[in-house]
């Protein structure tokens, strides 16, 4: 069974819980799902101000949809949290793509 087939149900009964909708979006993202997983990863971001992880995969799954410009956006967000958060491996990831746009 897919991880999104875990999820879809979590959020489709508790659309509001962003700790089930980013698990969803994670699983899509996972399974190469990567137009799908945008609208759950955008209401994670929207949800929290200081939440990288979904900025990190919402950068990532618009860059592979062609969205570079939101992607680059998301991505310096992102970048900013680790930093001020002292998450350096993530912070050295997102350097790096950030880099290469």
């Amino acid at each position: 069974m897919k991880k999104s087939a875990v999820f879809q149900p979590k959020v489709d009964s508790n659309p509001d819980n962003m700790l089930f909708r980013f698990s969803l979006g994670q699983a899509l993202f996972d399974e190469g799902k990567t137009q799908v997983c945008i609208p759950h990863l955008e209401r994670c971001v929207q949800s929290r101000s200081d939440w990288m992880l979904p900025r990190i995969l919402l950068g990532k799954a618009l860059l592979a949809n062609g969205e570079s410009a939101h992607a680059k956006s998301r991505l310096k967000e992102a970048l900013q949290l680790a930093i001020e958060q002292h998450h350096d491996d993530p912070a050295e990831e997102l350097r790096s793509l950030l880099a290469d746009l």
